[in-house]
């Protein structure tokens, strides 16, 4: 591997670009071991052709810090992602490149950070309680829909401003229609899934607008109403139209993928009743009749231990895309410009190197006697990594371990049989029958 421009004389990577025109996309978004299989048969890094361009995917990680970090210059995220993300989603934090990024970044930071978190608390706190006593009604459910709306909710409340209540059950299903277009084929009319998507942008956007009008009149706390008041250095504050695709951007990573997380965390605790008899011991030595605060979530350790096992075998997305705005070599291959790059979690976070039976589930792996993912730099890299890792992580972490921790004080809940468990990897993670349970409220 070098950083210097490499020789044009060196291989291209193994792989294949498969039939003309679509490539191998049909296999990529249908086999959830498409890297698996061709990891096995090329090695680290190989070459195909997906979502209408050539592709390098790189693996391991040694290739997440190439790509994240040492030689992120190399790669633009504009350049990366599909057109159907960039139209459904906007010119947001997550496309945005250079000097426009690090200001709209640090414009949007005050939101996710400090004090500001310490305000988000009782709002996760009163809407889970809220849906677990809807859940304890209902005893038999499917809970990835479930979480869905309460993620939602919490996003919309605490990110936008929006008022709990009936109106949040269309925005919800808006998201859901847009979220479904981002990997669908680009037809426009009305019927179509991507149709579909581009007309929720649309009611989405309207409904923004109208939060961010609201918050300009009257300042708020919420994180919609601090990204208003916000300024860069020269005084100057965000556009409407800024405001409007970063909102869009809070609002879809802010309960899209932790909805994935959560529903894999509840899996995995039934799938292994002795990690729950332990992470429900913690939360007993814990519980107080006052509300939850920050230290006391710092205090869950052993929870933070199983959160970010089920953040190495279930991440909610697969990896990320770049574009290759300047050719490179890694590994003794040639990389052209113009490519598109993409790397994967998995492939590292299965990793026999990094992890110790990767395969087991194994929360004690992230004790600090162990700590297997400080082995070696970018071996877990789910919230990304290096300077463009996920500003909202810390968000998701709090409102995670909040659910948890009421979930595992109060109840416990069994898979029922004679469904489906395989895990879907479109749009993101999420089991095929989304998670039949039973649960009771603990004696």
């Amino acid at each position: 591997m070098t950083t210097t421009e490499p020789a044009r004389s060196l291989p291209l990577p193994p792989g294949s670009f498969g039939l003309p025109v679509i490539g191998e996309t049909i296999a990529f978004l249908r086999d959830p071991q498409f890297v698996q299989r061709r990891q096995k048969k090329y090695g680290s890094i190989f070459k195909t052709n997906i979502l209408g361009r050539p592709t390098v995917i790189m693996l391991g990680a040694e290739a997440n810090r190439f790509m994240l970090s040492s030689e992120m210059h190399r790669f633009s995220w504009r350049e990366g992602w599909p057109d159907t993300f960039k139209e459904l989603l906007g010119g947001s934090l997550f496309v945005q490149e250079g000097a426009e990024h690090q200001r709209n970044r640090k414009l949007l930071m005050p939101a996710f950070h400090g004090k500001a978190l310490a305000n988000y608390v009782a709002t996760m706190e009163l809407l889970t309680l809220k849906y677990l006593e809807k859940w304890e009604q209902l005893g038999t459910f499917t809970w990835f829909p479930e979480l869905k709306q309460l993620t939602f909710d919490i996003a919309s409340a605490l990110l936008i401003g929006s008022q709990l209540g009936p109106q949040t059950a269309p925005l919800s299903q808006w998201f859901s229609e847009l979220t479904n277009g981002l990997m669908a084929l680009p037809l426009r009319w009305r019927w179509t899934t991507y149709g579909r998507a581009l007309q929720a942008r649309d009611r989405l956007l309207a409904h923004i607008e109208t939060a961010v009008l609201n918050r300009q009149q009257e300042p708020a706390h919420d994180a919609l109403g601090l990204l208003v008041q916000s300024r860069d250095e020269q005084g100057k504050g965000l556009s409407m139209q800024e405001l409007k695709v970063q909102a869009m951007l809070l609002l879809f990573a802010g309960h899209e993928t932790t909805t994935s997380t959560l529903s894999s965390l509840c899996m995995a605790l039934a799938q292994h009743p002795e990690v729950m008899a332990r992470a429900r011991a913690e939360q007993q030595r814990l519980k107080s009749d006052r509300p939850l605060t920050l230290e006391q979530l710092r205090q869950m350790t052993y929870l933070d231990q199983v959160l970010r096992e089920v953040e190495r075998l279930y991440p909610p997305v697969g990896g990320g895309f770049r574009g290759v705005v300047e050719s490179f070599e890694f590994n003794g291959y040639y990389v052209p410009k113009g490519w598109q790059a993409l790397y994967n979690c998995n492939a590292t976070n299965r990793d026999r190197r990094i992890y110790t039976e990767p395969e087991r589930f194994d929360p004690e792996r992230f004790a600090p006697s162990r700590a297997e993912d400080k082995k070696q730099e970018f071996s877990l890299v789910t919230f990304g990594g290096g300077p463009r890792n996920c500003l909202g992580m810390a968000f998701a972490q709090m409102e995670m371990k909040i659910f948890a921790a009421y979930l595992l004080r109060n109840y416990t809940w069994e898979l029922l049989p004679k469904q489906n468990l395989t895990l879907d990897p479109i749009p993101t993670l999420h089991p095929r029958d989304g998670l039949r349970v039973r649960l009771r409220r603990l004696s």
